[in-house]
């Protein structure tokens, strides 16, 4: 009797999402071969069979087995989670087949962990994507490096397999950096774990978070492309008919000028800056992240151009470059080391000065506990205080709220009024009664009674300096008496810091740009 081999494709999980086809094919078999945990999607069609289960690490052994069985004229059924075809067992049956096998061999699909995690999330997938696995058990890691920056320079959509394991953990903390140096820290992303599985957690971030989180191997990544957009809780990825240019918006009403000062900002004393610059004669391009950013930076400075928008390194190298900027001056917020990063590379690769201009710390070192991540000095305010204040933005809440034991604390939390930030923060778990969406910065008054009205007892705060309204948060929280936790600025080596518009001035004088 000839054999027949089906490669089976089972799906994310439920056994809703596996197609008739497979269930045919399961019912048809006499034995059946799979990792254990795939039988619990698949038990109703399998009952009477006969049923073998290497485990986990065995996959060579159970195709190998499943073959032998074939050969010697069983129907059998080798089994793989998501599609057989893809990162699973069918290459692997294929692998061992020989010319001389008379047996048939069918191969039926399924829906991939791509594809669930898509349609948790929205349609990210929408246009061109690749997959990439993290595990190097198979391919080696320059392969996979060398892979994602290609992924990254054709800006291309992306779900990332197998992101961590206790034994492989550093890995996709730089397939991060990779993505982080072509595509916008903005760029749209998701993170799903468990898809359609018991546990499931699906959760939207922006590119520049992710570093902030921790993944195991039951959690696929879902990177967007520059066009990748939110609805509420889905992101979706248009299918065409885009602006296909680079991701630069000149909301000024003349063309960008060559030969300009470049100010990368977003902050209000980045952007009293750059109308310094303007009044003083200089011709002035201001570069913003957000389009809230770009709204901000108009408002001061109605005469500047504006370059707006989601743009990673490779976007920010070609305007630089085409349009001749005469200076780098990274008047950015103090913790977004990404881009500051970014902007002093570009600076030494296309030989443009480069100036940093950073607010004066006003840090009391004598009344404030200093730490070096959001997450250690969380750690230490659960152990001091039960209703705890976050005055750090809305980016390291959820990586905060996965401490273990956060549900025993009250957490409050003032973000920018953002809807988008409004919602993260919301996902992250701050109740909506525990939240303050209002633009700042703040008065010493406005901070003590919040404080009081809310009953903080242990304040976490960045050092953003007077202009971010730091000052005015350590003294509210040195008259209410209320521990203050502070994160330290990012350690950054800086090749020209300029603290105030005067000595930028003489800087620029310096290195032969006079206004």
């Amino acid at each position: 009797m000839a054999g027949i081999l089906n490669l089976v494709s089972v799906g994310p999980g439920f056994a809703d999402l596996i197609i008739p086809r497979a269930e045919v094919a399961l019912k048809d078999s006499d034995i059946i071969i799979a990792y254990e945990l795939y039988l619990r999607w698949i038990e109703p069609w399998i009952k009477n069979k006969q049923i073998y289960t290497p485990p986990l690490t065995q996959e060579k052994q159970r195709a190998l087995l499943a073959i032998e069985k074939a050969r010697q004229g069983a129907r059998v059924a080798l089994i793989s989670s998501g599609d057989v075809g893809i990162y699973a067992m069918a290459a692997l049956a294929f692998e061992e087949l020989q010319d001389t096998d008379t047996f048939a061999v069918n191969v039926i699909p399924g829906i991939t962990s791509a594809n669930a995690c898509a349609s948790l999330l929205g349609s990210p997938l929408s246009h061109d994507f690749a997959t990439l696995s993290l595990s190097d058990l198979l391919c080696p890691w320059d392969w996979i490096e060398q892979r994602a920056i290609h992924i990254a320079a054709a800006d291309l959509s992306c779900v990332m397999y197998n992101v961590q394991s206790t034994d492989r953990h550093e890995g996709i903390y730089k397939i991060l950096q990779i993505m982080l140096e072509h595509k916008s820290p903005d760029t749209f992303c998701g993170v799903v774990k468990n898809a359609y599985r018991p546990g499931q957690k699906v959760d939207i971030y922006q590119l520049g978070e992710l570093a902030n989180l921790k993944f195991d191997m039951l959690t696929s990544i879902v990177i967007g492309n520059r066009f990748t957009q939110r609805k509420g809780n889905y992101i979706f990825t248009p299918r065409g008919y885009n602006d296909w240019q680079l991701p630069c918006c000149n909301t000024a009403e003349h063309p960008l000028p060559s030969g300009a000062l470049w100010v990368f900002t977003g902050t209000s004393d980045g952007n009293e800056l750059a109308l310094n610059l303007s009044n003083a004669g200089y011709q002035i391009i201001i570069s913003t992240a957000t389009k809230h950013g770009a709204n901000l930076a108009k408002q001061k400075c109605p005469h500047a151009c504006i370059w707006n928008g989601p743009s990673g390194i490779e976007a920010r190298r070609k305007a630089l470059r085409d349009y001749r900027a005469r200076a780098i001056i990274d008047a950015t917020h103090p913790y977004a080391d990404v881009i500051s990063n970014q902007l002093i590379e570009l600076s030494a690769e296309l030989g443009t000065p480069y100036i940093r201009f950073e607010r004066n710390t006003e840090l009391d070192e004598k009344s404030t506990s200093i730490f070096s991540t959001p997450i250690e000095a969380a750690g230490h305010a659960m152990s001091i205080g039960k209703r705890i204040f976050l005055g750090i933005g809305y980016k390291d809440l959820d990586a905060i709220m996965q401490i273990p034991g956060t549900n025993k604390i009250q957490w409050f939390s003032r973000i920018t009024a953002e809807p988008e930030f409004v919602q993260r923060a919301l996902n992250a778990g701050i109740p909506q009664n525990h939240l303050c969406a209002m633009q700042g910065p703040f008065t010493k008054e406005f901070n003590m009674t919040l404080w009081r009205n809310w009953g903080i007892d242990c304040i976490i705060s960045k050092d953003s300096g007077t202009a971010g309204g730091f000052d005015a948060k350590q003294d509210a929280a040195k008259e209410l008496n209320i521990p203050f936790l502070v994160i330290q600025r990012p350690r950054m080596d800086y090749p020209v810091i300029c603290s105030n518009y005067q000595t930028i001035r003489q800087q620029l004088l310096l290195i032969n740009i006079p206004s």
